[in-house]
């Protein structure tokens, strides 16, 4: 009986594998593409005719994106504006789940609606009062510009998150710490912040993609100060409508790509159980 069910679920479960590779293969597909045209020589990359292969690959496509004179500094930026988006973000989404989770207080259900709203508003309808807003705290061709509004950004889906994994841990756990003499304080760092942690770092793992990939704020807050220019923008150095240089455009993505992989490599284990909901009583 038992060798009939295995025999009847395992199409079942090669069809489920072959569709999550197939799935895999879409997915992974743009970015072998950008990869391998960053390889190309420029004469195959302009064909009619592409090929999903190439026999003689270049490097001077990487050699005009780091021969650009101020990539340097453009990776620097975005290095520090993604940095501090999650370091802040992630401390602040940690104290504010903490509070709205474990302290009763009045406007609390009203609170926690105004985060899931503001997680349906579009950016793109927010972009010009954020840049009067920016232009009247004077922080307008400076990074403040683009690390503000990434953390006002990030923190309502951070908080979200968050608050189901400070729920998850028991209330007995707290009372207990309380009873062996530890103050809140400790119970907060010491207790609670180890068992939210898998939370944190899927949260971080958005708002590092959100900060590092953005172009939309880094066009519209940093106007004539190229020096606070981060690597989305380097890339405009390479796209021009009459002779885009394509080469270009996927080494520097590929580039930017880089940290990004890096980032998730550094924390896939704890990305994982906090995707899955890591805490349990």
């Amino acid at each position: 009986m038992s060798f009939v069910l295995r025999s009847v679920r395992r199409p079942w479960r090669l069809a489920a594998e072959a569709s999550a590779l197939l799935i895999a293969a879409v997915v992974a597909f743009p970015l072998y593409w950008m990869v391998l045209s960053a390889f190309k020589p420029a004469g195959e990359i302009e064909s009619t005719r592409p090929r999903p292969w190439t026999l003689s690959p270049s490097l001077d496509s990487f050699r005009r994106v780091f021969g650009q004179q101020e990539f340097g500094r453009y990776f620097l930026n975005s290095l520090v504006v993604a940095i501090t988006v999650v370091a802040v973000s992630a401390l602040i989404a940690f104290l504010a789940a903490t509070a709205v989770t474990r302290f009763r207080f009045r406007f609390r259900t009203t609170l926690l609606i105004m985060f899931l709203i503001a997680q349906m508003v579009p950016v793109e309808a927010l972009t010009i009062p954020l840049f009067f807003q920016m232009r009247d705290f004077g922080q307008l061709n400076t990074l403040g510009a683009l690390i503000l509004p990434h953390i006002a950004f990030s923190l309502p889906f951070a908080i979200w998150m968050l608050r189901g994994f400070v729920k998850a841990v028991p209330p007995a756990l707290e009372e207990a710490a309380y009873i062996d003499g530890a103050s809140r304080t400790r119970f907060l760092w010491q207790i609670l912040f180890p068992l939210v942690l898998p939370g944190l770092v899927a949260t971080s793992v958005f708002s590092f993609i959100s900060a590092w990939n953005d172009f939309l704020f880094a066009k519209s807050f940093i106007i004539s100060d190229t020096s606070q220019s981060t690597l989305p923008m380097a890339l405009l150095v390479f796209y021009k409508p009459d002779d885009p240089d394509w080469g270009g455009v996927m080494a520097g993505s590929t580039v930017m790509t880089i940290p990004v992989l890096i980032f998730f490599v550094l924390v896939q284990r704890r990305l994982v159980s906090g995707l899955g909901g890591a805490v349990k009583d």
